[in-house]
This record gives C-alpha cells, structure tokens and sequence, in this order.
C-alpha cells in the first residue's frame, strides 16, 4: 500500500487514505490522539523518515516531526506519568508521491487527559482529541495527457485539454481516541486503544466533486512489553486498520537484549519482524541508548503489486529522545526530632 493519499483525479467515488508507517508505535499520533502523553517521562520528540516505491515511480517520501508532553501542569514532587495528568502533542508530516508530486502537509494537535484505574496501579485510561490542518497539492506540469500527442510524438508545448477546478486544498481534521495505558518500569508497559479519525470526512475532489471524501479510518492498536529474562524482553504489537474498503492487519515482535540497566543508564539492541496480510512483511532493528531510541525497517512487498516492484518496498527510520525531570523527592529535606 502507497504511502500518502491516492492520486483521486478520476470522477466517480474515488477514495483516499492517510499517511501512515510500519512503525506505527513510533508514530503515535498518527495513531490516536490519546497516546498524547502515554510515555515514561515528561517530553518526548519524534522524528520519522519514510521512502517507498523507488523501484517502480518516482519515490514517495514521507517526513515527520513531533513532540509531546505527559502533564501540562506538572508538580515538582509527582513523577508518575499515568496518574490524572493533561497531556498534549504537536505534529507536523509531509508525504510527497508519485509523477504528480502530490504532496500532504499536516499540521496537527492533541489533547489528553489520563484518569486514573482504581483497580490498577499506575495504570489510566487516557481519551484523546485531535485537530487537525491539512493541505494537498499536486503539480499538472509533470503529468502527461492524450492531447499533447501530436501523431509523431509527445510535445509538452501542446494543450493538456483538461480543466482542473484547483491544484491545491486546505481542510480541518477531526479525530477521536482512547487509550488504556499502564507502566511498571521502563521494561514492563501495556498500551491498548481505538481511535477513529477524520471524522469530518473533508472534501477531496479535485473536479470539486461531491462524494469524493477522505474516509473516517478506524484504528485498534495494542503492544505490550515485558521481561522473559533478566537481560531479554519480547513485546508484541498489533494494529488492525480499516478505512473506506481498504483494510490492514499487521501483527509482529519486537526482542529486545538489555546491554546495560543500571541507575540513569539503559541500553538495548533489539530487532523484529512483522507482517501486514496481503501487502507486506517488515523486519525492524534498533537500539535503546539511555533517553534515545532510533530503529531502521524494510519492506518487503507481497501485494499484487510485487511483479513490478521485485517485492522491494521501502526503508523507514525513526528516532525518538525522552527527557525525564530529576525526580524531586529523592532530594527532599528530612526533618528530625528536637532530641536528636
């Protein structure tokens, strides 16, 4: 499946889909709004890298950039990150595809807010909103049509004898979430949710069409990691994607081998390997290196589309950097007895 919206210049009921990537984990907010502050620690920056399909067209290519906070109003003396707190995040993508450079930029918002489960220690369930500001354009110049065949050969100077109604469109992005989420140290979490986004259907036409809109997709998502091993932890992940007609299944695990864990210090290599259900299978290998994380994947492609792709599909990197406040309460004055 491309990356980035399908090219919907034809009339009729032609659908589009999101940006999205294999490393759906390191993209959370693409995700659902409510993983906004699900992490251990207080600010976390995201960076992801996408390039597909250079084997068949022109490569798509897809960047993003985000950053997030787990409270927004946090106490010098609470360092719990899943306990009745307001998280927020921020993202920007941009995904460019094909002949036509059609390009999406997103500029997107988060809010969060945690409620505590009774039931559960350090455990919450976390609904999200998000926001969004999308724009796609699409370049006509790099595009070739009947008419400019002049019997003999192609000739760019002659009229393309369509009319386009635009070549660009801004629309606002709904979305909604929830997330369950529980930590009990950095190498033990759950995180399970559904989110359904675009929820405003926004217009897509390019003809200015009716019923051709972006669907509403719905994601359910779950990963959870824990140690098999004083210095071996697995962590399996699913996510299950349904927009329009198009459907993705993925599952896969993530082995992680603990190198060092010793006060502030963590390190881990780790790798994985996933599959998408008629589309795809990925292998992931990373390295968790104190407050970094950074992992590269490859797919490869075993659509109907492997014919002509060689069953190459396209690298992804993502880097990720928490940064945790000292936790105040190991400084905290003692008081003692008069007689003392």
């Amino acid at each position: 499946m491309a990356l980035g919206q399908v090219l919907c210049l034809l009339p009729g009921r032609a659908r589009c889909q999101d940006i999205h990537f294999s490393q759906f984990w390191a993209s959370p907010f693409n995700l659902n709004p409510g993983l906004a502050g699900a992490f251990d620690g207080d600010y976390r920056f995201i960076l992801n890298q996408r390039t597909q399909w250079r084997s068949i067209t022109v490569p798509y290519n897809t960047f993003g950039i985000s950053a997030d906070a787990s409270d927004l109003n946090p106490s010098p003396l609470s360092h719990r990150p899943a306990l009745e707190q307001l998280g927020a995040a921020v993202s920007f993508y941009t995904d460019r595809a094909g002949d036509s450079r059609l390009s999406t930029t997103q500029f997107q918002l988060a809010l969060s807010y945690a409620i505590p489960v009774k039931t559960a220690s350090n455990a919450a369930v976390i609904p999200g909103l998000l926001l969004g500001l999308h724009n796609t354009g699409i370049d006509y110049a790099q595009l070739n049509f009947d008419n400019q065949w002049n019997g003999l050969f192609y000739d760019p100077s002659l009229d393309t004898g369509e009319n386009f109604a635009r070549d660009t469109r801004t629309y606002a992005n709904l979305g909604f979430g929830l997330v369950y989420y529980a930590q009990e140290g950095r190498r033990n979490f759950t995180e399970a949710g559904m989110a359904l986004l675009n929820l405003n259907n926004p217009a897509q036409s390019w003809f200015d069409m009716s019923g051709i809109n972006l669907d509403s997709r719905l994601n359910v998502h779950a990963r959870h990691r824990r140690p098999v091993h004083k210095q071996v932890d697995i962590e399996p992940a699913l996510l299950l994607m349904r927009q329009g007609s198009y459907r993705e299944y993925g599952l896969g695990l993530n082995g992680y081998y603990i190198m060092e864990e010793n006060g502030g210090l963590f390190r881990s290599v780790y790798a994985g390997v996933f599959v998408r259900a008629r589309d795809a299978g990925y292998v992931v290998a990373g390295m968790e290196y104190d407050s970094w994380n950074a992992a590269v994947s490859y797919d490869f492609n075993t659509s109907n589309l492997r014919p002509a792709s060689n069953g190459r599909g396209g690298f992804e990197f993502s880097i990720v950097y928490i940064l945790r406040r000292p936790d105040l309460r190991l400084n905290l004055p003692k008081s003692c007895p008069d007689y003392l």
